[in-house]
């Protein structure tokens, strides 16, 4: 697995990973699968120990994202954003493979190949090593979809959005409540809380700021999608 040093944003279906290097987290990003999902590995750098988002499909691919050696980071948390099956085809096979516990909102475990070890919900927090992540609840593409935040203290916030928001919007809903729900957590809990210098990642595609994003919030209301 080659992994490149030079992070912005954008990774391409099958293949380099990019990492990008915090004070104390390393921010991995990997595409895999047909769909270009996106898998995060976070690593805390003073304990190297680490946590997956969405261990989406190719548990190969993500095993070599985690490495083979004896440095290699200890796989403590897989968390699965939301219950669709392309976020979580990889899911057994790299907990099973690195005797690590997985994580889920309650309202979403029901389809998950495993059952989590951890339900989350909003407010809760989940660890890496000496890192903190807290757990955001938008209510909308999925009834339990979940979004991660790490507050970077050296640094602007980083936020792990899955597929409820993507550069250009929210994801997809399939009626007016749903999509009226996600953007009422969306505004509030997301846009409303966090400066415009937070980089969010979602579960497909490239990254991109609040900033950038911030102004189309009417657009995508009227839009409806």
């Amino acid at each position: 697995m080659d992994v490149v040093d030079d992070y912005t944003g954008h990774v391409e279906p099958g293949g380099d990973a990019a990492r990008r290097t915090l004070e104390a987290l390393t921010i991995t990003k990997l595409s895999v699968g047909p769909m270009d999902n996106n898998t995060y590995l976070l690593v805390c750098r003073a304990q190297n120990e680490a946590l997956l988002i969405d261990a989406a499909a190719d548990p190969d691919r993500i095993s070599d994202l985690v490495g083979h050696g004896p440095d290699r980071p200890a796989l403590r948390t897989i968390v699965t954003t939301h219950q669709h099956g392309d976020h979580w085809q990889a899911l057994g096979a790299v907990a099973g493979a690195n005797g690590a516990n997985t994580a889920a909102h309650p309202d979403d475990a029901g389809p998950l190949p495993v059952p989590p070890d951890f339900l989350v919900e909003q407010g809760d927090t989940l660890s890496v090593g000496d890192c903190t992540l807290e757990v955001i609840h938008l209510r909308g593409h999925t009834p339990g979809s979940i979004a991660l935040l790490y507050r970077d203290p050296s640094g602007p916030p980083h936020l792990f959005t899955g597929d409820s928001l993507f550069p250009g919007g929210p994801g997809g809903t399939t009626n007016p409540k749903d999509f009226t729900s996600l953007m009422d957590d969306l505004e509030e809990r997301v846009f409303g809380t966090l400066p415009d210098d937070t980089w969010f990642y979602p579960g497909h595609g490239d990254d991109s700021t609040l900033g950038a994003e911030r102004p189309k919030i009417p657009e995508w209301r009227e839009r409806g999608w």
